[in-house]
């Protein structure tokens, strides 16, 4: 696979058990076995610790020092968990000191060309995250090329990877990102081993309607929308060479329909598309991948448009 060069996967500082790591290991040795060119791996970790940056005792150059003598720390325990994995693909690591991690793995995203980002994620506060937006969501919204956010979930042999698309709409950009999930979802299940699935939702009758308009008919509404997604994804599934069996198509939120979906067929992946909104959209409404990820017992992989540039390019 060759879009799949050069991975980062982003460490997590609490924990031995990286996910994430392991995850980029199994996904390298897969992709090295039907490549000439090894795919490099790059172990990330930011650290920082807020009361070395208010000790007023030190001067700058001790605070230096201590910072230094962390990062040295950080990397030698990150060396040592690479080593006792004992796999043959090359992995280098970097540590760095940041304050904010989102920053510093986009920036490196952006300097290095990374292909792919591959992070272990958690469930995330509800309430919270509409004040402090966890840093997943941040690469999520931010990172230019795609984010793998991985789970328990095991990678098993004639599994089940979702593609999940938006084929009711008629605008260019969904077109183009439906075809770029689609593509993706079918070399990422060759490499592994697993299924193609299509799964699309579809809005019911808006509630205002049915209630100011006692004569709108919202069965014939459902069955209209119903017919015109079928028809648009069988068109979608035969360009792309997928089984209509591997469709499917429901009425209701994306992220209820795609977690319906994948509990259903017990999926290692779904692989969706996301805008990138920022700002108090993204805070108020937040992106359907956002919410999926929460939702979901398995990987997710988020992409992004084409052309899609990131706010810390800039």
């Amino acid at each position: 696979m060759e879009t799949y060069q050069n991975i980062l996967v982003v460490i997590d500082p609490t924990t031995n058990e990286q996910k994430a790591l392991k995850r980029a290991i199994d996904l390298a040795s897969k992709i090295n076995h039907n490549n000439a060119s090894p795919t490099k791996v790059s172990a990330f970790l930011s650290i920082f610790d807020f009361s070395y940056e208010m000790t007023t005792i030190l001067s700058s150059e001790e605070r230096d020092v201590m910072r230094q003598s962390m990062v040295k720390d950080k990397k030698l325990w990150l060396e040592n968990l690479i080593n006792e994995l004992n796999t043959d693909i090359e992995i280098n690591c970097q540590v760095v000191w940041h304050n904010r991690p989102f920053e510093a793995i986009i920036e490196l995203v952006i300097k290095k060309n990374y292909d792919l980002v591959i992070k272990g994620t958690h469930q995330h506060d509800k309430f919270k995250s509409v004040i402090f937006t966890p840093t997943d969501w941040h690469i999520l919204r931010k990172c230019p090329c795609p984010v793998l956010l991985v789970k328990e979930h095991e990678w098993p042999s004639n599994g089940n990877v979702i593609a999940a698309v938006n084929v009711g709409s008629d605008e260019a950009e969904h077109h183009s990102l439906n075809a770029k999930i689609t593509k993706e979802a079918k070399q990422l299940a060759q490499l592994i081993q697993a299924n193609v699935h299509l799964v699309n939702s579809f809005p019911g009758t808006p509630v205002n309607i049915a209630i100011e308009i006692p004569e709108f008919n919202s069965t014939e509404y459902n069955e209209t929308m119903l017919k015109h997604h079928k028809q648009a994804m069988i068109a979608h599934a035969n360009k792309f060479d997928i089984s209509v069996v591997n469709t499917h198509i429901k009425e209701g939120l994306p992220e209820t329909v795609i977690e319906q979906v994948a509990a259903k067929l017990d999926a290692e992946m779904v692989i969706l598309g996301t805008i990138g909104r920022t700002g108090i959209s993204a805070a108020l409404i937040g992106n359907t991948a956002e919410h999926v990820i929460d939702q979901l017992n398995c990987d997710v992989l988020a992409l992004k448009p084409d052309g899609y540039i990131s706010p810390l390019a800039y």
